[in-house]
């Protein structure tokens, strides 16, 4: 398991729990408003951080540090991310993976071994445009179906969230999102906010009062959805 770095406290990756962020390279995706850049473009060039590194730190914080954020990069393209999570709850903390959705098969198996405890899946657009938006000519969003069927089945304690781009979501494709994870528990629509590390310099976040005419617009399909950041 490659690490490349840890933000030893965070308030905001793991809802109502204290928290650190652990991040592993590479993605299959290459979505322009990516705030990790450097972990999907130039991972070779980053230094590793040593896992004994981690989980000294964890160890050194253990009643403060209550959860722990795996995000990357895409961490369910990692082999050994069940031993990774194993280690992790022998260390009594709640584990949390974000994932794009892309690798059913292993989101099931640290779901059904109860290696983590909540998954948060990127929705990056409607099926319709998926591919544009990840850096594809064309996309089979198959995958994605069967990890959303997953969650939507009951299989394991979960959120959708997608992050609003003024040049990728207007009304109709929040709609269609909507539409596309009915009876969903929790979907989030997540403020944009562009820094030097993002893929693409030139994206653009929604507005806030176009935000909330997507919540609206949302909302009759989920049980629960938010703004998040604005």
């Amino acid at each position: 398991m490659e690490l490349y770095g840890i933000e030893k406290l965070s308030l905001v990756d793991y809802d109502g729990k204290v928290a650190a962020t652990v991040f592993t390279g590479t993605c299959n995706f290459k979505c322009g408003f990516c705030h990790n850049g450097p972990l999907v473009t130039s991972v070779d060039k980053l230094e590793i951080t040593p896992l004994e590194e981690v989980f000294d730190y964890l160890k050194k914080r253990k009643g403060i540090i209550e959860g722990i954020c795996v995000t990357g990069g895409e961490p369910t393209l990692q082999k050994d991310l069940p031993e990774f999570c194993e280690s992790l709850k022998k260390l009594n903390l709640a584990v949390k993976v974000d994932t794009n959705g892309t690798n059913p098969d292993m989101v099931k198996l640290l779901a059904n071994e109860k290696l983590v405890d909540y998954f948060a899946m990127d929705i990056k657009n409607d099926k319709e445009n998926y591919a544009e938006i990840i850096g594809y000519k064309t996309f089979d969003t198959s995958k994605i179906q069967r990890t959303i069927d997953f969650f939507l089945s009951g299989g394991a304690d979960y959120e959708f969230r997608t992050t609003l781009i003024a040049e990728y979501h207007k009304k109709e494709n929040i709609v269609r999102i909507g539409e596309w994870i009915k009876g969903a528990n929790k979907y989030f629509m997540q403020k944009f906010k562009a820094t030097d590390t993002c893929i693409s310099k030139d994206l653009h976040g929604v507005e806030e009062n176009d935000a909330k005419e997507f919540l609206k617009s949302v909302s009759p399909f989920v049980k629960k959805a938010s703004l998040r950041g604005y």
